[in-house]
């Protein structure tokens, strides 16, 4: 893997935000406008790194799923969420409810080690238009005979095409919370839309605080008093179960089919970590993790079991002693063994590697200029030493957004 200069295209602004990439400017508190969109670098991958990293991602996934049937027998406390909502998560884990996507992190430098698993963002994952759609688009007005590492639309119109083929329904309600203000959650949203759309579903876009109860169907309604039978919410279940409504999510037969389902708590729960150390101790792909406390670990990261964006997260390590802000932690404390980003020039890159049931789809590339990747993080786009492939799949991207 290597990072390689590229010239910007001069009107990639307007083209990224097109495309539904509207929330790459942030305005810092000094009046600085920051962009989260770096095409002035790219990584390029050999083909033998792709196939590597692909089982990595693919083999962990499966590792992950036996993780969560660990955790849902309770073996590691209620890990923040409650004893409900873990008996819940296991009901569903237990009923093979399908899911449609996740996004691994992994720590990975390209000088032949194996990749490092930072987290599984399995339940509420972003960083999808610019992985799907963007860095695509990119790749085709800057280097369109080479190949990418990015096959996620077409993985998701599949697997919405193999829910609907499954449960016989036709109707999804795709919801988001409206407090999320960058916009991002409500063109991710969109763009589910619009792939659900083109797997053969009608869909109905709703706010997250409009979904209601009718007491006489017994059933989620929307604001049309339409049931909803089946819904993409893309909003975490442990803040799910702590909404008014969320002991109506415990009566499994009176509940939409929900996407992801109720099983993605045990896999987005950093205490995942820790479950796989003890599974899995000293797998070359895991970090050691243990739940609570650092245990024997002398350098470590503290994450809070529903942290996101790198919030509160808190690092020991010689000349490193960091704590970030926010406003998790409450629920709980994972400690990982603390392992240095990838330094290219002082950019030190993460690897998002996208699963869509059960295979390695893609990859979408954040850098950071410290050791957390935050809200401040680039991302960058990828390609292959490869060519192009000669006949590239007919896909229509960004029809709703």
């Amino acid at each position: 893997m290597r990072r390689l200069p590229s010239e910007p295209r001069p009107d990639w602004k307007q083209k990224i935000e097109e495309q539904g990439l509207v929330f790459s400017t942030t305005t810092m508190p000094d009046g600085r406008n920051i962009e989260y969109w770096n095409e002035s670098a790219y990584y390029e991958f050999t083909e033998d790194e792709v196939e590597t990293l692909e089982k990595t991602a693919e083999d962990m996934h499966i590792m992950c799923l036996e993780a969560a049937k660990y955790l849902a027998t309770g073996a590691m406390g209620d890990i923040g969420i409650g004893q409900q909502a873990l008996e819940l998560a296991g009901e569903s884990l237990q009923a093979g409810d399908m899911d449609i996507y996740g996004r691994f992190d992994f720590i990975y430098d390209g000088k032949g080690g194996p990749a490092k698993m930072l987290e599984y963002n399995a339940d509420t994952p972003t960083g999808l238009i610019e992985a799907s759609v963007a860095q695509w688009f990119w790749l085709q007005d800057v280097f369109p005979e080479k190949d990418q590492w990015n096959g996620i639309h077409e993985a998701l119109i599949r697997q919405w095409k193999k829910l609907q083929f499954r449960t016989g329904m036709s109707t999804l309600h795709v919801a988001h919370s409206e407090a999320e203000e960058s916009g991002e959650d409500w063109m991710t949203a969109a763009y589910m839309r619009d792939v659900a759309s083109q797997g053969g579903w009608t869909t109905i876009g709703i706010n997250m605080s409009d979904i209601g109860w009718d007491p006489n169907l017994n059933r989620f309604v929307d604001l049309d008093n339409f049931m909803i039978s089946t819904m993409f919410k893309l909003y975490p279940w442990e803040l799910m179960m702590k909404e008014p409504f969320g002991h109506r999510l415990l009566q499994r037969a009176h509940n939409p089919r929900w996407v992801e389902p109720a099983w993605k708590m045990l896999l987005s729960n950093k205490a995942l970590l820790a479950a796989l150390w003890h599974l899995y101790p000293n797998h070359e792909n895991l970090l050691p993790a243990y739940l609570g406390d650092p245990g024997p670990l002398k350098e470590w990261v503290a994450k809070p079991l529903h942290g996101r964006e790198g919030d509160n997260i808190r690092i020991h390590a010689p000349g490193i002693e960091i704590q970030q802000p926010g406003g998790y932690g409450r629920e709980g404390w994972c400690f990982q063994q603390y392992h240095s980003l990838p330094d290219f020039d002082g950019n030190h890159p993460v690897l998002g590697l996208w699963v869509v049931d059960g295979e390695s789809v893609g990859c979408g590339i954040r850098e950071s200029d410290g050791p957390i990747t935050d809200y401040f993080c680039r991302f960058v786009p990828n390609t292959i030493d490869a060519p192009a492939p000669i006949a590239p799949p007919a896909t229509s991207y960004g029809a709703a957004l």
